[in-house]
């Protein structure tokens, strides 16, 4: 009987211990929400104007190059018998970089021996002429008109076989008898300047610079201290600029110090390149620094639109609009803030100009979304 009546009272306990464990269960769920609901106050950043020099600018990528470089050529076509110069190597003007062997057409050549050949049998028959008649003008045979047109054909003939001779030689060795100590088979630097490249070696085959082709390039020579930035602007930007407004060039190979230039040139026609129309730019460089550039150098060209020094400004990311008015928020108490519009000036897209609302001293409220 006794175990009968204890075993609906270990039920009714069990029961009672369910149910405080779900009322347990559901306090804490309500809890772990409700506390998981409140989020912390938002603390806002400020910041304070300041004084700065803000440059507007835009940016043109290019390389530097010298303002006078000159492709020397062969006037003959032939080898290369002889390199005098290597590349970084000073030359003056007059200063021979190359000799060339010439190796003769067969068929000219031929032409021209027998050009040869006929001039000295035209000569020796107007010789044979002039003699017998000079011995008849000697004994007044022949009068002296009749006699000058032997003399006449003589000396005639005597031009025709030195040009032919003179020919020959040119076809076989590129210089003439009369032509002396000149040669073209010398190559002599037009300029004087560094040698910056030189893209023959000695037993390369040349080709004479004429009017239906450039001929071979034997080495380029270059003023190196004159040195100017060519570089592309975009079509957006181009009619920002004009001639005599300043640069800075950042040269990626030299690591001190920026560069002083001058824009000089904008081309007036633009050309296509990637979907977009760019314009040429030329600029010349300060020699105010005493790194030695190198043609061929990358640089991106800074050119300034315009500069306020020493103003105050604030970072634009503060600066807020209302139907187009710009505002800030300057801060009257701890994190309370109030609106305040204001007038900018320059921007460099970081930091902008205040002309007025806000003054030194201030500080100025970083909106959530962008600070």
């Amino acid at each position: 009987m006794k175990s009968g009546k204890q075993k609906p009272i270990g039920k009714q306990i069990f029961r009672v211990l369910l149910a405080i464990l779900a009322l347990g269960l559901f306090i804490w769920t309500i809890f772990f929400f409700y506390h998981k609901s409140q989020t912390p106050p938002v603390v806002f950043q400020t910041v304070a104007p300041f004084d700065t020099t803000i440059i507007k600018k835009t940016v043109a990528t290019g390389s530097v190059t010298p303002r006078k470089e000159v492709n020397m050529k062969s006037q003959v076509s032939g080898i290369i018998d002889k390199l005098y110069i290597i590349a970084g190597q000073e030359v003056k003007q007059g200063d021979v970089i190359a000799r060339i062997k010439i190796i003769p057409n067969m068929l000219n050549m031929a032409n021209a021996e027998t050009r040869v050949n006929t001039a000295q049998l035209n000569y020796d028959n107007a010789k044979l002429e002039y003699d017998r008649n000079k011995h008849l003008f000697d004994q007044s045979v022949i009068s002296k008109a009749e006699f000058q047109a032997y003399d006449l054909k003589l000396k005639a003939t005597n031009e025709e076989l030195v040009a032919s001779q003179n020919q020959l030689q040119i076809i076989k060795e590129g210089v003439s008898k009369s032509s002396g100590a000149v040669s073209n088979t010398m190559v002599k630097s037009t300029i004087t300047g560094m040698v910056l490249d030189v893209p023959v070696k000695e037993g390369s085959q040349v080709i004479e610079s004429n009017t239906f082709n450039d001929g071979t390039t034997i080495a380029a020579v270059a003023n190196m201290g004159e040195m100017i930035f060519e570089g592309k602007l975009d079509e957006s930007e181009v009619g920002k600029v004009h001639e005599g407004m300043d640069i800075v060039l950042t040269i990626g190979a030299i690591d001190k110090g920026s560069f002083h230039a001058k824009l000089e040139y904008i081309a007036p026609k633009g050309v296509t390149e990637n979907g977009a129309i760019q314009f040429l730019i030329r600029a010349s460089i300060s020699k105010d620094n005493s790194s030695f550039l190198r043609a061929g150098y990358s640089a991106n060209a800074d050119i300034i639109l315009d500069k306020k020094e020493s103003v105050l400004a604030i970072p634009e990311s503060v600066l807020q609009f209302e139907k187009e008015k710009p505002f800030v928020e300057i801060e009257t108490g701890p994190q309370r803030f109030e609106k305040r519009y204001v007038k900018t000036g320059l921007s460099d897209g970081i930091n902008i100009q205040i002309l007025e609302g806000v003054k030194k001293g201030d500080k100025l409220k970083v909106p959530q979304m962008l600070g």
